[in-house]
Order: structure tokens, then sequence, then C-alpha cells
């Protein structure tokens, strides 16, 4: 299999990310498969959902041992972005651990509900080809309680309360906060940058 594909390990917002995805001319796979996503062009792993069961989804699949081997581009989104750290604090679970880091529950404050649910800007702190064509101030869309703090592999933050980190990307592992495929033109950007990485 040379194409991309998009990790099968539940969520609800499969298909509007395949259907994101075709828009661009791809034409990913929906796959929980060892040797299917090993041979990949890029894989995408989603999240939406609660920590522990999708760990628990990907070490039944045997995914979790091999993700962190894969050597081509792997985007996770929301909640894959956050599995991709070393922990959450969300039930306390070890994730798969390539990036170091735990993601941490927002405070909740007034006019400052938890989740964090809706539109919000990007701010790059870092050059990278991700963000290509992609600007300070652009809107994307955001459904998450828990996040990252901003670190070395941050390379654009967002604010709610304080800033947290929105991309990251260490060599072929690379993550999204927010869900591009329900972030309009900036998603799709952000997508199409994604699927031009080697």
């Amino acid at each position: 299999m040379k194409e991309p594909v998009i990790v099968a390990n539940g969520g609800a917002n499969i298909a509007s990310l395949q259907y994101a995805l075709e828009k661009l001319g791809c034409a990913p796979y929906f796959s929980a498969d060892y040797r299917d996503i090993a041979d990949a062009t890029h894989v995408i792993l989603p999240g939406v959902g609660a920590a522990q069961d999708a760990m628990s989804r990907l070490h039944a699949a045997g995914l979790s041992a091999l993700i962190p081997q894969l050597s081509q581009p792997v985007l996770g989104i929301c909640l894959g972005m956050q599995l991709l750290y070393e922990s959450s604090e969300e039930q306390n679970v070890r994730c798969i651990g390539v990036l170091p880091g735990r993601a941490r529950r927002f405070e909740p404050a007034l006019g400052r509900p938890v989740p964090h649910m809706g539109w919000n800007q990007l701010r790059a702190v870092h050059a990278h080809p991700l963000l290509a064509g992609i600007s300070d101030g652009d809107y994307v869309y955001f459904v998450h309680s828990y996040a990252l703090p901003p670190a070395g592999e941050t390379i654009a933050v967002s604010d709610y309360g304080a800033e947290f980190a929105a991309i990251v990307s260490h060599d072929n592992f690379h993550g999204a906060q927010f869900h591009p495929e329900r972030s309009a033109e900036t998603g799709a950007r952000f997508l199409a940058n994604f699927l031009a990485l080697s």
C-alpha cells in the first residue's frame, strides 16, 4: 500500500477527515492493520474520546509498539496528538511516548469553560513546512479538555487562559491539537502541507 492511512482507532471525526483528504485529491485508506500502516506513505492518527480507551485499542492492535518505529510522516490530530506524548492526566494513562511531556486538563474559569470548544487563533513560534501559507491570527477549530504546554517541538501555539501547543513537530512525528478537517481553508492548507512532507 502506497497511500496515506487513517488509523482506525475510534472517533466520530473519521468521515469528515476522510472527506477533507479526498477534497485534496488524496485517496486515504482506513485501517488498523499493522501491515497497511507500516507501508503507508503517510499515517494519520485521529482521536476523539478518552485517552485510556484510545490507548487500549492501540495496544490491542499492536499499534502502540509500531507507531514509534514508523519513518514516514505521522500526524496526530486532537487526542491523536496527545497520544504521541508520554502520558496524559486523563485517567493517568501512559501514552505512546515518541514526544516528551504530559497532557494536562485546562483549569476552568469564568468565560473559559472546559472543554475548550470553538474557533481560536494560531501563532507561529518556529518556521516549518507545515505552516506554509498559514498566517499568524488564522483561526482553526478546537474541541479538547487537555493540552500540552509549549515546548521545543512546538511550532505554533494558541491561547486559552494560557498558551498551549497547537501544532508540534519532531522528526517525522507531527501533531495538531485542533481539527484540521473542521477548520475551513486553514485546515485544508495544513493537511495539504502534511501530505507534501516526505
